[in-house]
């Protein structure tokens, strides 16, 4: 028993080594920090389904804010269908969610049929959500990559192709 435990402490301890640790620039407007504990809040999506963060423990999750007029996030969104989204969608071990800034369900309905993306979308109005984690007047386009003990431990601002891979590989890390 007294190995079992050594080798699982071993285990944790080299899955947290895997994980990069990035220093987020000043102008990237986050109030959050890497290591801190994600804010709790309750996420409601556009089909009408209530999500606590604090249900969410036990998963890697991944909050990516976003709105309609934003052309970067535009620009990124396939990106995290394609290559995040179909790759994890059926793990259990993994939730993915997009906040929209401020808009109402029908904007938010068409713009996930424009781009198109199917991972769910929810609402943020007045940006209670967004305004937990970035500064008033922040832009969006920004990812937030939780792991399962309720930790920050990646954050992305603007779509930037090394910081996106950088971040597929935090994802797939984390789910090992």
């Amino acid at each position: 028993m007294r190995y079992l435990t050594f080798f699982l402490f071993f285990l944790a301890i080299a899955a947290q080594a895997q994980t990069p640790v990035k220093e987020i620039p000043a102008d990237y407007g986050y109030i959050v920090k890497i290591g801190q504990q994600v804010p709790d809040f309750d996420l409601t999506t556009i089909d009408g389904k209530t999500i606590r963060m604090d249900d969410l423990k036990g998963k890697v999750v991944m909050l990516q804010f976003t709105a309609s007029w934003c052309g970067v996030c535009r620009k990124e969104m396939p990106h995290i269908e394609s290559d995040i989204w179909k790759k994890y969608k059926n793990n259990k071990n993994f939730a993915l969610y997009g906040i929209d800034l401020d808009e109402p369900k029908d904007v938010v309905e068409k713009f996930a049929k424009q781009i198109p993306v199917s991972y769910p979308l929810a609402l943020d109005p007045k940006g209670g959500i967004f305004y937990q984690f970035a500064e008033q007047g922040a832009g969006v386009t920004r990812n937030v990559i939780i792991d399962k003990t309720g930790k920050i431990v990646y954050m992305t601002r603007l779509y930037k192709k090394e910081e996106f891979q950088e971040m597929k590989k935090v994802i797939a890390d984390l789910l090992k």
